[in-house]
């Protein structure tokens, strides 16, 4: 049996424009706030959710769409990329559904990820 926790847990390496697919399947009065890219799979922060585009097959033509709306997370946490060996910085969610991890390459602004679940959860004067 595949191990849940492997099955929930992705590398993004750098923030890109939200794409075409994850863009149609916002509804009204949801706006796309930041997106992140592995290889293949994209994560995109809305006003709403988060939502895990994961691209499956040789041709990445199957595409599993995780939603994880920000009123299912119970607690999250951000660590930052450390030094040295530490390549990655983290964001961590429990949810209602189990537990979530986003990976993030040393780049990336984990602070920025924060401010945005912050906003997502607790709501923003945005």
């Amino acid at each position: 049996m595949a191990d849940l926790q492997a099955l929930m847990t992705w590398t993004f390496n750098s923030e890109v424009a939200t794409p075409p697919e994850v863009l149609a399947r916002l509804i009204p009065g949801e706006t796309a706030w930041v997106s992140y890219k592995t290889f293949r799979d994209t994560a995109t922060v809305t006003n709403k959710r988060i939502i895990i585009a994961d691209k499956q097959g040789i041709m990445g033509n199957k595409i599993e769409v995780y939603t994880i709306p920000f009123k299912s997370i119970v607690m999250y946490s951000t660590e930052n990329a450390g030094s040295f060996l530490d390549f990655n910085a983290e964001l961590e969610m429990w949810t209602k559904a189990g537990k979530f991890k986003l990976n993030l390459a040393k780049g990336i602004d984990v602070a920025k990820l924060d401010r945005l679940v912050a906003a997502g959860i607790f709501g923003s004067s945005d």
